[in-house]
């Protein structure tokens, strides 16, 4: 590859440019979260505090459909609420960046304008990670096991981290579209019954006859239903269509969420100087 094909001018230019600059931001992020190592263990607070609480407290007075120890049925519905409520941590940062004016320096600079985006969905993703690692080490210590073996474990974070990329475009574009932090945190009170009416905690069998249809269609219980089954945890099936094909429907919700909010985060970004 000659210095040419790297220079802005030329396609393979354009793509190693688009890259070198989502490389900086992403790195920029990550040292954000080193100099602040608290920010993780307060985004991981709640559910730790909450796989306790359910595991523990409520978690012998809870019924499993087939049977079966609810701390198994529990954790792979709290690894996708971590993952759901990812989508606030993505929106505060970037309405926090557009309130410091930071995003405007952004695009005043020769940077990729592409890389402002994929610079806040890479770094999201490898804190994504981390924060499953983290979790995962906890239901570790509380009984949790994976019966899925070393494929099957594998492919059901692959599963979360899809679903947590699909939400980081959410919460891009709505950290564009809300005015400040503030507004921002009010986005739980929508995330909040959008994870409770699903089958992280209960398996929608056991709700009323209205309300499980719709905890069942709801795009988390797919993933918390296919990472069940990959898992090898109980409660994995449902008798209707959607939990029946469980592990399709966790790869369509998310691809079908990416194709709906990634334009339109990339083109709020872009109309934020008009």
């Amino acid at each position: 590859m000659t210095t040419a094909d790297l220079t802005p001018g030329t396609s393979r230019g354009h793509a190693a440019w688009a890259l070198a600059d989502t490389a900086t931001l992403v790195r920029r992020t990550l040292l954000n979260y080193r100099r602040k190592p608290v920010a993780i263990v307060w985004q991981l607070g709640f559910p730790i505090v909450s796989v306790l609480l359910y595991g523990f407290v409520f978690g012998s007075a809870m019924r499993v459909p087939g049977g079966g120890d609810y701390k198994d049925f529990l954790m792979p519905g709290m690894f996708t609420m971590t993952m759901t409520f990812g989508l606030m941590n993505t929106a505060t940062a970037v309405v926090s960046d557009s309130g410091k004016g930071v995003m405007d320096r952004f695009r005043s600079m020769p940077m990729a304008p592409s890389a402002v985006p994929a610079g806040r969905g890479v770094s999201d993703l490898v804190v994504a990670a981390a924060e499953l690692t983290i979790l995962a080490g906890t239901a570790l210590a509380i009984g949790w096991t994976s019966d899925g073996g070393f494929g099957g474990t594998l492919l059901a974070f692959g599963l979360l981290l899809l679903l947590r990329f699909s939400l980081i475009w959410v919460g891009v574009w709505a950290g564009l579209v809300v005015p400040d932090t503030e507004s921002a945190g009010a986005l739980y009170a929508v995330i909040f019954p959008v994870t409770m009416i699903s089958s992280v905690y209960v398996a929608p069998s056991l709700m009323p006859d209205w309300l499980g249809p719709v905890a069942a269609w709801n795009p988390i219980s797919s993933t918390v239903a296919a990472t069940r089954e990959l898992f090898g945890n109980p409660g994995a099936a449902g008798g209707s269509w959607v939990e029946q094909h469980a592990l399709l429907m966790a790869v369509v919700w998310p691809l079908a969420i990416t194709a709906v909010f990634l334009p339109l985060a990339v083109r709020r970004f872009q109309r934020l100087s008009h």
